[in-house]
């Protein structure tokens, strides 16, 4: 389960042109997702905050860095025909279930790998990565 915000709060995907614009979309999207943090401070600590990729040809990948920098990264069902495309652009090998569990520094790898497969994004303040482990 994940709750967007704000709902209506999805954008159409702007493909990125390099490693230039992936950076300036990484930082654009941390501002905005503290914002919404912000915001939500009196309804208690958010848990699995991060941003939610809706794909092209159908799924959604959910990101999420946690405080140590390490990114997870939650493949739906509808989305694992993204799986062979996500080990290639990040070196990493396939996750045994639908956490994906990778290293700070494939962050911008995988954004400009999925780049053209992304159909929109939004801010998700609560999904629940440890359902799957």
């Amino acid at each position: 389960m994940h709750t967007p915000f704000p709902e209506t709060h999805q954008r159409p995907w702007l493909a990125l042109n390099g490693v230039d614009e992936a950076e300036i979309w990484v930082a654009n999207s941390n501002l905005e997702l503290n914002y919404f943090l912000e915001q939500e401070q009196n309804s208690g600590l958010p848990i699995g905050q991060g941003i939610c990729f809706a794909l092209e040809l159908g799924g959604e990948l959910f990101l999420h860095t946690t405080s140590e920098g390490i990114l997870l990264l939650d493949v739906t069902e509808a989305a694992e025909w993204v799986v062979p495309i996500i080990a290639a652009c990040t070196g990493a090998a396939p996750a045994r279930g639908q956490i994906w569990i990778l290293p700070e520094d494939t962050l911008i790898q995988l954004i400009l790998g999925l780049n053209s497969l992304i159909a929109s994004s939004s801010i998700v303040l609560r999904h629940d990565f440890g359902m799957h482990f």
